[in-house]
Protein backbone atom coordinates (compact mmCIF):
# COMPACT_ATOMS: atom_id res chain seq x y z
CA UNK A 1 0.00 0.00 0.00
CA UNK A 2 1.14 3.63 -0.65
CA UNK A 3 0.38 6.78 0.86
CA UNK A 4 -0.56 8.89 -2.36
CA UNK A 5 -4.12 9.73 -1.65
CA UNK A 6 -3.78 9.60 2.37
CA UNK A 7 -6.69 10.18 3.44
CA UNK A 8 -8.48 11.95 0.72
CA UNK A 9 -12.43 10.84 0.03
CA UNK A 10 -12.86 9.86 -3.55
CA UNK A 11 -16.73 9.33 -4.65
CA UNK A 12 -18.23 6.67 -6.35
CA UNK A 13 -21.36 7.27 -7.88
CA UNK A 14 -23.48 4.21 -8.79
CA UNK A 15 -26.88 2.83 -8.45
CA UNK A 16 -28.37 -0.46 -9.03
CA UNK A 17 -26.78 -2.16 -12.82
CA UNK A 18 -23.17 -0.84 -11.93
CA UNK A 19 -20.82 -3.50 -13.10
CA UNK A 20 -19.27 -4.66 -10.17
CA UNK A 21 -15.26 -5.01 -11.50
CA UNK A 22 -15.65 -1.73 -12.86
CA UNK A 23 -16.75 -0.29 -9.09
CA UNK A 24 -14.32 -3.28 -7.25
CA UNK A 25 -11.21 -2.55 -8.85
CA UNK A 26 -11.32 1.19 -8.62
CA UNK A 27 -12.48 0.98 -4.99
CA UNK A 28 -9.24 -1.14 -4.38
CA UNK A 29 -6.94 1.10 -6.15
CA UNK A 30 -7.95 4.32 -4.34
CA UNK A 31 -8.07 2.37 -0.92
CA UNK A 32 -3.95 0.67 -1.89
CA UNK A 33 -3.27 4.54 -2.87
CA UNK A 34 -4.45 5.48 1.02
CA UNK A 35 -7.67 7.21 -0.23
CA UNK A 36 -11.02 6.78 1.45
CA UNK A 37 -13.63 5.43 -1.51
CA UNK A 38 -17.28 6.71 -0.34
CA UNK A 39 -20.15 4.61 -2.18
CA UNK A 40 -23.17 7.69 -3.07
CA UNK A 41 -25.99 6.91 -4.89
CA UNK A 42 -29.92 8.51 -5.81
CA UNK A 43 -31.04 5.89 -2.87
CA UNK A 44 -29.97 4.45 0.50
CA UNK A 45 -29.37 0.91 1.41
CA UNK A 46 -27.87 -1.27 -0.78
CA UNK A 47 -27.37 -1.23 -5.03
CA UNK A 48 -27.42 -4.89 -6.93
CA UNK A 49 -23.64 -4.84 -8.65
CA UNK A 50 -23.83 -6.95 -12.09
CA UNK A 51 -21.34 -9.23 -14.24
CA UNK A 52 -21.25 -8.87 -17.97
CA UNK A 53 -24.43 -6.59 -17.02
CA UNK A 54 -26.58 -9.75 -17.19
CA UNK A 55 -25.51 -11.69 -14.22
CA UNK A 56 -26.54 -10.35 -10.66
CA UNK A 57 -23.52 -10.45 -8.54
CA UNK A 58 -22.72 -8.79 -5.36
CA UNK A 59 -25.05 -5.85 -3.33
CA UNK A 60 -23.08 -2.58 -1.98
CA UNK A 61 -24.16 -0.91 1.06
CA UNK A 62 -24.30 3.01 0.05
CA UNK A 63 -22.37 5.29 2.44
CA UNK A 64 -24.48 8.37 1.23
CA UNK A 65 -27.19 9.41 -0.82
CA UNK A 66 -26.66 12.07 -3.45
CA UNK A 67 -29.28 14.55 -1.27
CA UNK A 68 -26.77 14.37 1.50
CA UNK A 69 -23.38 15.15 -0.60
CA UNK A 70 -21.60 17.68 -2.14
CA UNK A 71 -18.78 17.88 -4.94
CA UNK A 72 -17.06 20.26 -2.05
CA UNK A 73 -17.04 16.94 0.29
CA UNK A 74 -14.63 14.87 -2.11
CA UNK A 75 -11.34 15.07 -4.01
CA UNK A 76 -12.44 13.02 -7.18
CA UNK A 77 -15.34 11.36 -8.21
CA UNK A 78 -15.37 7.60 -10.11
CA UNK A 79 -18.45 6.72 -12.66
CA UNK A 80 -18.39 3.21 -13.34
CA UNK A 81 -20.53 1.77 -16.32
CA UNK A 82 -23.05 -0.99 -17.03
CA UNK A 83 -25.72 0.13 -18.83
CA UNK A 84 -28.49 0.22 -16.96
CA UNK A 85 -26.20 2.44 -13.67
CA UNK A 86 -25.58 4.87 -15.82
CA UNK A 87 -29.23 5.38 -17.97
CA UNK A 88 -30.61 5.34 -14.33
CA UNK A 89 -28.18 8.06 -12.97
CA UNK A 90 -28.75 10.48 -15.91
CA UNK A 91 -32.14 10.63 -15.09
CA UNK A 92 -31.43 11.87 -11.85
CA UNK A 93 -30.98 16.05 -11.91
CA UNK A 94 -28.91 15.62 -8.19
CA UNK A 95 -27.11 13.20 -9.87
CA UNK A 96 -26.21 15.42 -12.82
CA UNK A 97 -25.74 18.16 -10.94
CA UNK A 98 -23.26 16.29 -9.04
CA UNK A 99 -21.04 15.56 -12.07
CA UNK A 100 -21.48 18.59 -13.38
CA UNK A 101 -20.08 20.39 -9.88
CA UNK A 102 -16.97 18.48 -10.08
CA UNK A 103 -16.36 19.78 -13.53
CA UNK A 104 -16.89 23.13 -12.66
CA UNK A 105 -14.78 22.82 -9.70
CA UNK A 106 -12.08 21.06 -11.62
CA UNK A 107 -11.89 18.30 -9.74
CA UNK A 108 -10.54 15.03 -11.19
CA UNK A 109 -13.45 12.50 -12.48
CA UNK A 110 -12.99 8.87 -14.23
CA UNK A 111 -15.41 7.30 -15.95
CA UNK A 112 -15.57 3.99 -17.85
CA UNK A 113 -17.48 1.81 -19.77
CA UNK A 114 -21.09 3.17 -19.91
CA UNK A 115 -19.79 5.78 -17.42
CA UNK A 116 -19.33 8.71 -20.04
CA UNK A 117 -22.62 8.91 -20.43
CA UNK A 118 -23.08 11.21 -17.31
CA UNK A 119 -20.20 12.87 -18.38
CA UNK A 120 -22.51 13.70 -21.54
CA UNK A 121 -25.52 14.14 -20.11
CA UNK A 122 -23.60 16.81 -17.41
CA UNK A 123 -22.43 18.79 -20.45
CA UNK A 124 -18.85 18.11 -19.38
CA UNK A 125 -17.69 16.00 -22.78
CA UNK A 126 -18.22 18.88 -25.08
CA UNK A 127 -14.32 20.55 -26.26
CA UNK A 128 -12.72 16.77 -24.55
CA UNK A 129 -11.43 14.01 -26.22
CA UNK A 130 -12.91 11.09 -24.53
CA UNK A 131 -13.16 7.33 -24.78
CA UNK A 132 -15.58 4.91 -23.99
CA UNK A 133 -17.77 0.93 -24.76
CA UNK A 134 -17.98 1.89 -28.26
CA UNK A 135 -21.59 2.19 -28.84
CA UNK A 136 -20.90 5.82 -26.48
CA UNK A 137 -19.51 7.09 -29.87
CA UNK A 138 -22.25 8.98 -31.40
CA UNK A 139 -23.24 10.28 -28.13
CA UNK A 140 -20.06 11.80 -26.97
CA UNK A 141 -19.78 13.33 -30.57
CA UNK A 142 -22.89 14.72 -30.72
CA UNK A 143 -22.11 16.29 -27.08
CA UNK A 144 -19.46 18.14 -28.68
CA UNK A 145 -16.70 15.70 -27.43
CA UNK A 146 -14.30 13.73 -29.55
CA UNK A 147 -14.45 10.23 -29.44
CA UNK A 148 -10.90 7.96 -29.65
CA UNK A 149 -10.65 4.00 -29.33
CA UNK A 150 -7.86 3.77 -26.75
CA UNK A 151 -7.53 1.86 -23.57
CA UNK A 152 -7.36 4.99 -21.36
CA UNK A 153 -7.97 8.55 -22.20
CA UNK A 154 -6.68 11.74 -19.96
CA UNK A 155 -8.10 15.25 -21.16
CA UNK A 156 -7.78 18.13 -18.21
CA UNK A 157 -8.33 15.73 -15.62
CA UNK A 158 -11.12 13.47 -16.62
CA UNK A 159 -9.80 10.19 -17.37
CA UNK A 160 -11.83 7.45 -19.75
CA UNK A 161 -11.61 4.11 -20.36
CA UNK A 162 -13.32 1.67 -22.66
CA UNK A 163 -14.44 -1.22 -20.29
CA UNK A 164 -13.30 -4.12 -17.86
CA UNK A 165 -10.13 -5.16 -20.08
CA UNK A 166 -8.96 -1.40 -19.92
CA UNK A 167 -9.33 -1.57 -15.78
CA UNK A 168 -5.23 -2.00 -15.08
CA UNK A 169 -4.67 1.32 -17.44
CA UNK A 170 -7.71 3.31 -16.15
CA UNK A 171 -6.89 2.77 -12.25
CA UNK A 172 -3.19 3.48 -12.97
CA UNK A 173 -4.06 7.19 -14.29
CA UNK A 174 -7.25 7.36 -12.28
CA UNK A 175 -4.64 7.08 -9.14
CA UNK A 176 -2.63 9.71 -10.97
CA UNK A 177 -5.12 12.09 -12.11
CA UNK A 178 -6.21 11.85 -8.28
CA UNK A 179 -2.87 12.90 -7.07
CA UNK A 180 -2.20 15.19 -9.23
CA UNK A 181 -5.14 17.23 -8.08
CA UNK A 182 -4.64 16.92 -4.47
CA UNK A 183 -0.99 18.73 -5.23
CA UNK A 184 -2.65 21.61 -7.41
CA UNK A 185 -4.96 21.83 -4.65
CA UNK A 186 -2.27 22.14 -1.59
CA UNK A 187 -0.47 24.30 -4.22
CA UNK A 188 -3.63 27.12 -3.98
CA UNK A 189 -4.12 26.77 -0.36
CA UNK A 190 -0.31 27.99 0.04
CA UNK A 191 0.49 31.36 1.06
Amino acid sequence: MDDRLHGKKIAFLATDGVEQVELTEPWKAVEDAGGIPVLVSIHDGTIQGFEHDTEEADMFTVDQTINEVSAMDFDGLVLPGGTTNPDKLRQDHDAVDFVRDFADLGKPIGAICHGPWMLVEAGVADGHTLTSFPSLHTDIENAGGLWVDQAVVVDDGIVTSRGPDDLPAFCGKLIEEFEEGIHEELAKAAP
